[in-house]
């Protein structure tokens, strides 16, 4: 898997029809959220190809802020299941840490278990709490860092 960096100025040309409006969706939100929490390398946003395809995106939601960045991936239909989700998401681990070794990366998922929060769990993170996020409602919070311990495993009690 290869991830193209969005730039203020987008990316280049995508190959399918399909993937390309999806994919400048995603472009058009990226460069706006950009002018909102500004443009830093690596806390961006990027594409995500598998062999010349595109199928998904994923980034930062800002650079670190109280030492915490949060992540977030999305795969785009008909590409879900294949495990390109999980590589994206280990991909801006790596990224996060690589820049900033004590940095806490974390997610936030809807507040039931499903897709991401196995992917999350998978990639080592631990639930921390449920909380009410001022968009999107009540969410799980997730975090990951590299000296893990100091979140708790996700417990029944969320269920």
């Amino acid at each position: 898997m290869e991830l193209t960096a969005i730039t203020p100025e987008g990316v280049g040309e995508i190959s399918s029809a399909f993937t390309a409006s999806m994919a400048a969706e995603i472009i058009t939100a990226t460069t706006q959220l950009y002018r909102a929490v500004g443009y830093e390398l690596p806390w961006i946003g990027y594409l995500a190809f598998e062999d010349g395809l595109c199928v998904g995106s994923c980034g930062f939601k800002s650079s670190p802020r109280e030492n915490r960045v949060e992540i977030a991936y999305f795969t785009f239909p008909g590409h879900e299941s294949k495990g390109f989700a999980t590589r994206m998401a280990a991909e801006l681990i790596r990224l996060a840490f690589d820049k900033s070794p004590n940095v806490i990366v974390a997610a936030q998922t809807l507040p039931q278990r499903n897709a991401s929060t196995s992917i999350l769990t998978k990639l080592g993170f631990c639930f921390v709490a449920a909380m009410e996020h001022p968009e999107d409602g009540l969410v799980w919070e997730w975090q990951l860092n590299n000296t893990a311990g100091s979140a708790q495993p996700m417990s029944d009690q969320t269920s």
